[in-house]
């Protein structure tokens, strides 16, 4: 854009150029300045290093467990501006069936954690997955629809860690509520289960889901629609999540 000069120039300034490896920095009314994520910020040089974290998934679907690794860098260190935030994500796994589309995904994500911004749709578009011949129950009833849906999982709660996303926690009057709720679940079908023959047990335990088994929730509980755990029980007239507390008559 040309700009026409009318007045005389008196006076000049040569602009700051901004460090391509510190990111981009504010300055807020002298104080000192802020380093923001951004594309152009490079890993950490020399004896400096990230710190991360690695989580283990195990699914039914696979003999080998997948290992997800994700690398955080700190921003404005020692500062009231201290920030977390996610720089780098691999997967790695003794199946090689998955490894073209891990590497893909991997490079992709982050490729999108070191943009900047709000990194944190990321968990939402990763759980929407599904994958055509049918998700799996993972230990406590959780329904995942797919393999990227798990990995999806594993950012959320590495976001919920360093703080960029708000734990979903329930109050301790939810949580009290919920613990009766479920007392009075197990005593029931406890009355039930006493009442039957032990021939009728043994074979119910022979047919029994090794899903169910390993569950903290009650064996005659349902999937709930909310968080895809299998803890939905009918209390007086009324379906209610014992998980995260979801009730249909709310």
């Amino acid at each position: 854009m040309t700009i026409r000069i009318d007045k005389k120039i008196v006076d000049y300034q040569v602009k700051e150029k901004t460090d391509p490896k510190a990111g981009e920095v504010e300055k807020k009314g002298g104080l000192a300045d802020v380093i923001r994520m951004h594309e152009k910020l490079e890993r950490p040089e020399g004896m400096e290093c990230l710190e991360g974290a690695t989580y283990k998934i195990r699914t039914p679907l696979d003999d080998h467990a997948m290992y997800v690794t994700i690398n955080d860098i700190v921003l404005n260190p020692g500062t009231e501006h201290e920030q977390r935030r996610p720089f780098e994500i691999f997967i790695n796994s003794k199946n090689m069936d998955h490894f073209q589309w891990i590497v893909a995904l991997t490079r992709v994500m982050s490729a999108v954690f070191r943009k900047g911004g709000d990194v944190t749709f990321l968990c939402e578009e990763l759980q929407a997955v599904f994958d055509p011949k049918g998700g799996y129950f993972k230990p406590g009833g959780r329904f995942v629809p797919s393999i990227v849906a798990d990995i999806g999982m594993v950012v959320e709660h590495h976001l919920k860690r360093i703080g960029l996303l708000e734990p979903d926690e329930l109050s301790e009057q939810q949580q009290l509520m919920l613990q009766q709720k479920r007392a009075e679940v197990e005593a029931r079908e406890q009355q039930t289960t006493d009442k039957k023959t032990l021939s009728e047990v043994g074979s119910a335990t022979t047919l029994k889901n090794p899903v169910e088994s390993e569950s903290s929730y009650p064996a005659s509980a349902t999937l709930c629609h909310k968080c895809h755990t299998k803890a939905m029980v009918l209390m007086d007239g009324c379906h209610t999540c014992l998980a995260c507390g979801y009730s249909k008559c709310s």
